[in-house]
């Protein structure tokens, strides 16, 4: 919660002076407004009726001494700035924000302590028999006090949220690396490093790789899924996410709308020692993607297509199979070619049944036979040999997948 700045400071120009000698009056009575200051706050605020030695209570009576110390000294002297206490507020929002607590419990004890504090001062200053318009500037000093140390507060708690995130996030990238890296993955090394970044550590993971520079604008990034470790300045960008079910199926629907259409592929299913693989068959499904072999668009699963990735897993050799199998089609025009490799395949794959292809290939049986004839004077009987015709369906699907997909 923020508190607004005050509209008329008292030591602004034309503002109505506060006696200075008052300051030593209210300061000779401090403590006992302190007294009464740390009870209201205690009796209003719940988190601060806690044992006086819990994360709330053990600094309350500091804080109030501090600021009514602050409010003292704006009287003694309208020019003093309260740096040191400023400073000490600073660091009580650090202290907030380091001990995982909420700010606004802090603001609404300063709140509620504020206006105790001035109920109580302003009863002194009006049996002083002040001028009213004293007495106003009196408030209007208590309100610019609470102001200056609750912006302390907040400020000081906006630095130590910043700076944790910066560390939370530089060990979560340390963690990752050490999953991701091609050295062993310790177990024990996994484990502090975890703890450091809160993480919890899952049994299996997934890794993915995202289309797209890595200088994308910040807002076109993908949010983290929950539990994810994200490194998006890397080539490519990754994310290791946790599978949490045992039986290894990834369940990320509402992971894939949050990449908000971003091309991405999601590795095989591994455990966390081998998140590494993960991120290597990823790799290479995304580069698939690029080349049109796979998908061009959305999200594509590796576990939807291992045959793939595993012919492509080689590619020069990849490239002799498919020379040394074709070469017989070598001799056709190039449209002969492709309407015989695309027979071909769909009689391998159909068991030999000639309407099962023409079916697939929505053409006549008559056509399929007339290609058929073809073939068996292309390739003679090692088409009925059963090494050959796994070669061939290999270097087959090769051939299909060639063609860039839309």
């Amino acid at each position: 919660m923020a508190f607004p700045a005050p509209h008329n400071l008292t030591n602004g120009a034309g503002a109505t002076p506060v006696p200075a000698e008052l300051a030593e009056l209210l300061r000779a009575q401090l403590t006992a407004v302190a007294d009464q200051v740390e009870a209201e706050v205690r009796r209003q605020v719940p988190e601060y009726a806690q044992p006086p030695d819990g994360p709330y209570g053990r600094n309350l009576r500091a804080g109030v001494v501090q600021a009514l110390t602050l409010f003292v000294d704006h009287i003694a002297d309208p020019r003093d700035d309260g740096e040191s206490i400023a400073a000490t507020y600073n660091a009580l929002g650090r202290a907030v924000a380091q001990e995982g607590r909420n700010l606004d419990v802090l603001q609404s004890a300063l709140r509620v302590g504020g206006m105790h504090a001035w109920r109580i001062m302003g009863r002194t200053a009006e049996t002083l028999g002040l001028d009213s318009t004293v007495v106003a500037a009196l408030g209007e000093l208590a309100f610019r006090t609470v102001h200056e140390v609750a912006e302390a507060a907040a400020a000081g708690f906006a630095e130590e949220q910043l700076r944790s995130s910066d560390e939370l996030e530089r060990r979560r990238r340390q963690l990752l690396d050490l999953l991701l890296g091609e050295g062993p993955v310790v177990p024990e090394a996994v484990r502090k490093l975890a703890h450091g970044a809160r993480w919890t550590v899952p049994r299996q993971v997934a890794v993915v790789a995202l289309a797209g520079a890595p200088d994308r604008r910040e807002e076109d990034r993908p949010p983290a899924s929950s539990g994810a470790l994200v490194d998006m300045e890397s080539r490519p960008p990754r994310m290791l996410v946790p599978v949490p079910d045992g039986s290894g199926r990834w369940a990320g629907h509402g992971f894939e709308l949050a990449l908000r259409g971003r091309p991405a592929a999601i590795g095989p299913t591994v455990p966390l020692a081998e998140a590494a693989q993960s991120l290597r068959w990823a790799t290479r499904a995304l580069g698939l993607m690029g080349r049109g072999v796979l998908p061009r668009q959305d999200v594509v699963r590796c576990a939807d297509h291992l045959s793939t990735l595993l012919l492509y897993a080689d590619e020069p050799l990849l490239g002799r199979l498919r020379a040394g199998a074709l070469a017989p089609l070598d001799s056709a025009s190039a449209g002969q070619r492709a309407r015989l490799a695309e027979t071909l395949l769909a009689w391998l794959l159909s068991g030999s049944n000639v309407p099962d292809v023409a079916a697939r290939l929505h053409i006549h049986p008559q056509t399929v036979r007339y290609r058929l004839r073809q073939l068996e004077k292309l390739f003679g009987d090692a088409l009925h040999d059963p090494d050959t015709r796994l070669e061939l369906i290999l270097a087959l699907r090769a051939e299909s997948m060639n063609t860039p997909q839309d």
